[in-house]
């Protein structure tokens, strides 16, 4: 294995959100800084990043709310894909959750980004029908 996993630092804010824009994870309507910012103040032990040496290679943003666990923000270097990275990075995040107790994780995947559907099936996670609803109750500028 060429990387290793650990807590997201706030020397990462950059690479990890040049990664995220690489990964098409980002969004108008969300700024990554500030959804950074939003999870170091709340389980920040579990917003975790793959390095190569100094470099950011890859992240996952897990969280557990004391009923189910999710997993945000799943992202590898487009250039590093097919390594295990994204794989190690939910494999420490699962580890993490489990440790709190958390029994079931959830994660969502965008319409249009099917094709990970097959990386996520491959580690055990079922795809299940269900309709998302949010309310922004912070607008990001």
């Amino acid at each position: 294995m060429t990387h290793q996993i650990r807590a997201f630092q706030m020397s990462d804010t950059e690479q990890v959100v040049a990664l995220w824009e690489a990964c098409g994870l980002t969004r108008p309507w969300n700024d990554p800084r500030a959804d950074i910012a939003r999870k170091l103040t709340v389980q920040p032990e579990m917003f975790l990043v793959a390095v190569d040496g100094d470099r950011v290679v890859g992240t996952t943003m897990a969280g557990y709310d004391g009923h189910r666990g999710s997993m945000y923000y799943v992202g590898t270097d487009p250039n590093r894909r097919g390594e295990g990275i994204a794989a190690s990075l939910i494999a420490r995040a699962e580890e993490l959750l489990l440790a709190l107790g958390c029994p079931k994780v959830n994660l969502m995947v965008r319409e249009g980004n099917e094709a990970v559907l097959d990386f996520y099936a491959a580690r055990g996670y079922e795809p299940f029908r269900v309709n998302n609803a949010g309310k922004r109750l912070i607008e990001d500028s």
